[in-house]
């Protein structure tokens, strides 16, 4: 089975994989969620596929810094379950409510996100 083709998340971002041959997979991703550094941007992702095991990383730049997520997951029964990592390199932060926000590294343990996501076809 292909894994070519549009994916709509639960939320409703798109992963658009235009391309599987030889185990690789290309394509884009689009998020839904206005509240993601990514939001308002395609961005381009590569990974790996083995039968219904599939990998694949997409990064960009956000308005707070540079971010990077990794999904990892299984086909079953037509869907694509996931789980997924973000790793943000900063946070804007302020010093007191009202005053002027500024960009800060985060500290490993601040940096990482995760949770899961289930795909269907669109």
């Amino acid at each position: 089975m292909s894994w070519t083709g549009k994916w709509r998340n639960q939320y409703g971002s798109i992963l658009d994989i235009s391309d599987d041959a030889d185990n690789r997979i290309t394509g884009t991703f689009r998020t839904a969620l206005s509240d993601s550094g990514f939001y308002g941007q395609e961005i381009p992702v590569t990974g790996i596929h083995q039968g219904d095991c599939i990998a694949f990383v997409a990064g960009g730049k956000t308005k707070a810094g540079d971010a990077a997520v990794s999904f990892t997951g299984l086909r079953r029964n037509g869907k694509l379950e996931t789980m997924w990592f973000v790793v943000a390199d900063s946070a804007i932060k302020a010093q007191a409510e009202g005053a002027p926000g500024k960009l800060e590294k985060l500290n490993w343990w601040r940096a990482i996100s995760t949770n899961a996501d289930t795909f269907e076809r669109a």
